[in-house]
């Protein structure tokens, strides 16, 4: 990598400190497991004056899904279940679903559905939805809070809960995003016998050395919790309704009193906080093909699998309708990120296969297996949406790299 270009990194996170659309930010690269880049820049915590740094505790949400999705296939590799299994098999309030007819203008215009498989919920072609997405489920999901916040209590009261509304559309005909991998959390409480946070801890976290990555922020985090950030008037992840405001960093959660200090709903999907060293550890599992410290954590046969495009061509084929952490022309979808099919389709710098995704917060991570590269960026505002971040982020890594 050019250690020239590798400055107009430096230069690219401070200038949106200085333009005050982040507050702060952390940016780790290594290639080939050896660490080419590290840079910190601006405030975790504007109030405190409190620096953005390597220790730094952030909120990673939709970059849970990742460590769920592997967690789900750890499972499947032990012969427990097979990916066709309809989720009904574990939970039985799926048993009898129905789907919103296409153009139903209420809740009640449904037809029969049969229940989405375990596949589908991992691609997010199930038939379920997420609040801030436009929709009549959504808006249903909102009005109830199916949402799976850090203190929105047990993850099986919410699941059940979940399944009594009808799905968005027919399981499999197209992709939305979801809260899929929320009900697949649960299916690993089934399955396992423990529940996600234990299973995480003994299974992933520990063998891979995350110790400072959970569903709740480490007792002797102190103020190293990074405060949430909005430029929005409302609710950060109320999308339907999004207004900008004067101040383009509101605060909406600080340490001291945030819901990730005493939280008791485990989400699959969103509900993880740590360290960029941490989730890192994770990323290079990835490139590595699954291998922890002292073995392996899952097959790499697995996780070339799960990181293959699992839908018949691009996300944007799928009709979707909704939010999402990436583009959709030119991307696939494996289990739990999104896989590039055609760079210049995406319009993003990249290698075809190329593994990612990213958290509401903005946070994002990659893993090119052709580059042997793993990148892994922190920040703390929210929607992800607001700033064209990633896309830049990814074509300055790019251009640093000299072959």
């Amino acid at each position: 990598m050019d250690q020239f270009s590798l400055e107009n990194l430096k230069r690219w996170q401070q200038r949106y400190v200085d333009q005050r659309k982040y507050a702060g930010s952390s940016l780790l690269i290594k290639q080939g497991g050896v660490e080419k880049y590290f840079h910190s820049a601006g405030l975790r915590n504007l109030e405190e004056n409190l620096d953005f740094t390597r220790e730094t505790l952030a909120r990673i949400y939709s970059m849970t899904k990742p460590v769920t999705s592997v967690a789900l296939m750890m499972l499947a590799e032990k012969g427990l279940f097979h990916l066709d299994a309809p989720v009904s098999d574990f939970i039985p309030e799926f048993s009898q679903m129905q789907a919103l007819v296409p153009g139903a203008i209420s809740l009640d215009h449904t037809e029969p559905s049969r229940a989405p498989t375990l596949h589908e919920l991992l691609t997010h072609t199930g038939g379920l939805s997420y609040p801030f997405n436009p929709g009549l489920l959504p808006k249903a999901m909102d009005r109830e809070q199916l949402m799976f916040k850090p203190n929105q209590g047990d993850l099986g009261k919410m699941v059940a809960h979940l399944a009594s509304y009808p799905l968005a559309f027919q399981p499999g005909s197209r992709w939305e995003y979801s809260v899929g991998i929320d009900v697949l959390g649960r299916v690993v409480e089934i399955v396992s016998g423990q529940t996600l946070g234990e299973f995480f801890e003994a299974e992933i976290f520990q063998p891979l050395g995350m110790g400072e990555t959970g569903f709740r922020v480490p007792r002797q985090a102190g103020n190293r919790f990074a405060s949430l950030y909005t430029p929005l008037t409302g609710d950060a992840m109320a999308l339907n309704s999004a207004k900008a405001g004067v101040e383009t960093l509101r605060l909406t959660d600080l340490y001291g009193g945030s819901p990730f200090e005493t939280a008791d709903m485990m989400s699959g999907g969103g509900g993880l906080v740590g360290t960029i060293d941490d989730y890192m550890l994770f990323v290079e599992m990835l490139r590595q093909g699954g291998r922890a410290k002292d073995g392996f954590i899952i097959s790499p046969k697995t996780l070339d699998f799960m990181m293959k495009n699992h839908l018949p061509g691009d996300i944007a084929s799928m009709g979707p309708q909704s939010f999402a952490e990436q583009p959709m022309e030119g991307m696939g979808f494996g289990l739990g990120g999104a896989v590039v099919l055609d760079p210049a389709r995406a319009r993003c710098p990249g290698s075809v296969g190329d593994f990612s995704w990213g958290g509401m917060a903005s946070t994002f991570f990659w893993m090119d297996p052709k580059l042997d590269l793993s990148v892994v960026f922190f920040t703390q505002l929210s929607p992800s949406s607001s700033y064209p971040a990633r896309a830049e982020l990814k074509a300055l890594v790019h251009g640093a790299l000299l072959q």
